[in-house]
C-alpha cells in the first residue's frame, strides 16, 4: 500500500484546501497522472501521482480545508496486493482530533458549518434541491455565500475549474440590492428582532475572546458584521505585519514630468496596433524599473542573515488586485524583454492571477515590487515592503499640476512615485541614485534603449 501525501506545493505552504479529485476509488493511476487540485493561498494547483497503482481509498474529501501538508490524502494499492478493509476510508479532518469531535457540541441544524470536514458539508457537492441524482461542484466557500445569500448553487454555472462554482460565480449572480456575505457578530443579548432579521444569514457567534476583545475597545455587541478571513487574507496580515514590524524601512519621494512618457507611449502603441498589443503607462514604468536596476544594482539585491544578496537579474513583481486581496506576479529578467514583451506578459500573468491560476515560481521570489494605484486616483503613498526584496515602488496618478519652467510658471503631466526601501540593504544614497535615474528615465523615454 502507498499513501499520497498533501504536497507542499510552495516553500511557505504550511496547508491547503483539497479543491477536487479527479480520480475515483478503483481507478488505476500511473506516475505523472494528474489525480487532484489543491487551493493554497493564492492559486490552484494540481497534484500529480508519484506512484502507480488502484486507488483503494480517498481518505480526505474534495473540498476539505485547512489540510496540513504531508497528511494522507489517498491511498494506492499495487497489483495483486488486497485491499485493506479495515482501513477507514476517510479520517478525521486534520483541523481537530478525533477527541475534541467527541465533545464538541453539535451545531444548531440551521447553522452552516465553516469547517470543510462537517458531515453535510465535507465535500465540495451540494445536492440540488428536487434532483436528489444530481450533484453540484462548489467551493467551500462559495457554498456558505449561497447560503447566507439564499441562491440555490443549481442555478449557478461555475467558472472554476471543471465548471466548479466559486466565490465571484455567486456574487455575480445574487439579486440586486442582495446583502454582501457577512458572519453576524452578536452577543446572547442581542435583540430577537435583530436575530429574525438575519435569519439564515447568520453564521456562528464570534467567539467569546474575540467579542471581549472588540468589547474593550468600545465597540458594542451586536453593532458590526465580521467577515471571515480567507487564506489570502491570512497571509497577507502576517506578510505584512511581519515586514512592516522587522524591516528598518523609509521612503524617498519623487514627482515627475510625465508628458514625453505618454507622448512616446502614444506612438508605440500605434506601431503595435496591427499586432493587437497595448502597452500600459505601467508597462513602461517596469521595463523603467528594471534599466534603473541594472544603472544601480545596489538597489537590486536582499538581505539576509548569511549577507547582501545581490541579483543577477531584474525581476519585478507588480502588485496585481484579486478576489481577496493581492498578488504579485513577476516578470522576469525585465531589463532584457522590451515593452510588446512585457505588455503582453503582464496580460496574461494578471488574467491567470484573477483566476488564481499561477504557479508558485509566478509570484514567487523577485527582486523589486511595483505598485501602482493611479487608475484609482490615487496622488502618492508609500507601500509595505514585500521581503526579501530590498524596495518597491509606489505610483501614483499623472495629473496635470503647475510647475515653474525656466523660472515661467507652466501646466505639466505630474506623477508622484514613492520608493520604500530596507535600510540595510538600501540606503538614502543608493535609493536617491535609484529614483534619479528612474526621473531621467520616465521624462526622456529614450533612456530606456541606452
Amino acid at each position: 500500500m502507498t499513501d499520497v501525501l498533501m504536497p507542499a506545493l510552495s516553500p511557505t505552504m504550511e496547508e491547503g484546501t483539497l479543491a477536487k479529485w479527479l480520480v475515483k476509488v478503483g481507478d488505476t493511476v500511473k506516475s505523472g497522472d494528474v489525480i487532484a487540485e489543491i487551493e493554497t493561498d493564492k492559486a490552484t494547483m494540481e497534484v500529480e501521482a508519484a506512484d502507480e497503482g488502484v486507488v483503494e481509498a480517498i481518505l480526505v474529501p474534495e473540498g476539505t480545508e485547512e489540510v496540513k501538508i504531508n497528511t494522507p490524502i489517498a491511498r494506492l494499492k499495487g497489483e495483486g496486493e488486497e485491499a485493506a478493509s479495515s482501513r477507514p476510508s476517510a479520517p478525521p479532518s486534520s483541523a481537530a482530533p478525533p477527541q475534541a469531535e467527541e465533545t464538541k457540541p453539535p451545531s444548531p441544524p440551521a447553522t452552516p458549518s465553516t469547517q470543510g470536514s462537517a458531515p453535510n458539508g465535507a465535500g465540495a457537492r451540494a445536492s440540488s434541491p428536487g434532483e436528489p441524482g444530481e450533484r453540484v461542484t462548489a467551493s467551500p466557500l462559495a457554498r456558505r455565500l449561497a447560503v447566507q445569500l439564499g441562491i440555490e448553487l443549481s442555478t449557478i454555472k461555475g467558472s472554476g475549474p471543471h465548471g466548479r462554482i466559486i466565490r465571484r460565480d455567486v456574487e455575480a449572480s445574487r439579486r440586486p440590492g442582495a446583502p454582501a456575505a457577512v458572519v453576524a457578530a452578536r452577543a446572547p443579548e442581542a435583540p430577537a428582532a435583530k436575530e429574525a432579521e438575519r435569519g439564515s444569514q447568520a453564521l456562528e457567534p464570534i467567539p467569546a475572546g474575540q467579542a471581549r476583545s472588540l468589547e474593550q475597545m468600545g465597540i458594542a455587541p451586536g453593532s458590526y458584521d465580521l467577515v471571515p478571513l480567507d487564506g489570502v487574507k491570512k497571509t497577507i496580515a502576517r506578510r505584512m505585519t511581519d515586514s512592516f514590524r522587522d524591516v528598518p524601512h523609509f521612503p524617498l519621494s519623487f514627482d515627475i514630468q510625465i508628458d514625453a512618457l505618454l507622448a512616446a507611449r502614444e506612438k508605440i502603441n500605434r506601431m503595435l496596433e496591427k499586432d493587437g498589443v497595448k502597452v500600459s503607462l505601467n508597462d513602461m514604468v517596469i521595463k523603467a524599473c528594471a534599466a534603473c536596476l541594472k544603472k544601480v544594482p545596489e538597489a537590486n539585491a536582499s538581505y539576509t542573515p548569511a549577507g547582501i544578496a545581490m541579483h543577477y537579474h531584474a525581476d519585478i513583481a507588480v502588485a496585481v488586485a484579486i478576489d481577496g486581496g493581492l498578488i504579485t506576479p513577476i516578470v522576469r529578467q525585465a531589463e532584457s524583454k522590451g515593452l510588446e514583451k512585457i505588455a503582453s506578459e503582464m496580460k496574461d500573468l494578471a488574467a491567470r492571477a484573477r483566476g488564481r491560476k499561477l504557479r508558485p515560481d509566478e509570484f514567487q521570489g523577485g527582486t523589486f515590487s511595483v505598485s501602482n494605484l493611479g487608475m484609482f486616483g490615487v496622488k502618492s503613498f508609500a507601500s509595505i515592503i514585500n521581503e526579501p526584496q530590498g524596495a518597491i515602488l509606489s505610483v501614483g496618478a499623472g495629473e496635470p499640476r503647475p510647475v515653474v519652467k525656466d523660472g515661467v510658471l507652466a501646466i505639466a503631466t505630474m506623477m508622484s512615485v514613492t520608493l520604500t526601501c530596507d535600510h540595510r540593504v538600501v540606503d538614502g544614497a543608493i535609493g536617491a541614485r535609484w529614483l534619479a535615474a528612474f526621473k531621467a528615465m520616465l521624462e526622456d523615454p529614450i533612456v530606456m534603449l541606452i
